[in-house]
């Protein structure tokens, strides 16, 4: 399967040549904050099967874990894309929003639910998961 993708303003543009590992909600304070107060979906894909044509640009922070994480966007327009950890270079988190079909992205669970503020809708369907769970892979 090959999905593609890119930002709001088209300026960034990518393609992912591999099956998605695991798609979560996710209602971690700094998923708040990129999602303008609700929660972001993101799917996992490794790292080897993203191709990206257009400037990004980079927040690097450390997680609650120690890990430093790096929240990738586009300087134009301000679309997050990508979020990945070095403690997992393997692994890259795109936004499932970004995704030029967003019905290739079925979430998995809701991750982070203790963060969520009280007016927060889940989706009963998807198991619950109060912080982070085990590494995607």
């Amino acid at each position: 399967m090959k999905s593609t993708g890119g930002c709001l303003c088209k300026a960034v543009r990518y393609s992912i040549s591999a099956e998605p590992i695991v798609t979560r909600v996710c209602w971690c304070r700094v998923c708040q904050y990129i999602g303008a107060g609700s929660g972001t979906v993101n799917t996992c894909f490794p790292s080897a099967a993203v191709t990206v044509s257009g400037e990004l640009h980079d927040y690097a922070m450390t997680a609650d874990s120690g890990n430093v994480a790096h929240r990738r966007f586009c300087p134009s327009c301000g679309t997050h894309l990508f979020s990945a950890s070095e403690a997992r270079p393997h692994l890259v988190f795109v936004r499932a929003g970004t995704l030029d079909d967003p019905e290739a992205a079925h979430p998995a669970m809701t991750i982070w639910t203790s963060m969520a503020p009280g007016w927060a809708c889940f989706d009963e369907r998807l198991p619950k998961v109060e912080r982070q769970p085990p590494p995607a892979a």
